[in-house]
């Protein structure tokens, strides 16, 4: 699935959309909140270790002043350190989508995310869900496929993240862009305007040993350099 290594310290990014992204965000979290957010009581744990490995990551980012109770962010928003709703406070200080996968029997499921920026899928169709039920609707996703994907996360190693990239075309430059898996998608993409990149990454925790499976979005127009908002 075209996998690669990646620095710890590159993990996160911040590039020029963050300010339009980070707006954009906060309203889906607090007006959408169902529609982006969910956490199975079983990740509570996962998800504060999440959140502890993002600040400690964005302490090295001299854009963001970290406090004890609230994160100023780059664009000058205030964040409050609600330790209740880690994910979701998480998701308030970076670019990333987070989704949360936990082994539970053979396979890791879906036990938790913040997902403002959906490619053509929804949360609610994928949570608690297990990696090759979550691909279903990908053609090249074959038993082979879902056998290779499961032993890439099965071996991941603490502190040796991995990362891959992919892009699809797009007619308009919607970040939130939820469908259905019922609702039929255009298969002939030539000739749209938009280009939609992701930039996904693999990190596993080291207290719970679940995977952090972070998502960059990046949308130009075709033959632009500049990622929307």
């Amino acid at each position: 699935p075209g996998i690669h290594p990646l620095d710890p310290k590159d993990w996160l990014i911040r590039d020029a959309a963050f300010a339009g992204q980070m707006a954009l965000r906060d309203d889906l979290l607090q007006n959408r909140r169902a529609d982006v957010h969910v956490l199975d009581d079983g990740a509570r744990d996962a998800a504060g270790e999440a959140l502890h490995q993002i600040l400690a990551t964005l302490a090295n980012d001299q854009g963001y002043e970290i406090g004890p109770s609230h994160v100023r962010r780059p664009d000058g928003v205030r964040v409050a350190l609600d330790r209740a709703a880690p994910l979701a406070t998480a998701a308030r200080l970076v670019q990333e989508d987070l989704c949360l996968l936990q082994k539970i029997g053979g396979e890791h499921v879906l036990t938790g995310a913040v997902v403002c920026f959906p490619a053509s899928w929804t949360l609610a169709e994928k949570f608690m869900r297990p990696l090759g039920y979550i691909h279903g609707p990908v053609s090249a996703y074959d038993a082979n496929m879902a056998k290779r994907v499961q032993r890439l996360f099965d071996l991941i190693r603490v502190d040796q993240p991995l990362w891959r990239s992919n892009f699809l075309r797009y007619a308009t430059p919607d970040l939130f862009a939820p469908r259905s898996e019922v609702q039929a998608r255009r298969i002939d993409t030539a000739g749209l305007p938009y280009l939609r990149a992701e930039r996904q990454c693999l990190l596993k925790l080291p207290q719970t040993q679940a995977v952090v499976f972070s998502i960059h979005t990046y949308v130009v127009r075709a033959g632009d350099d500049a990622a929307s908002p």
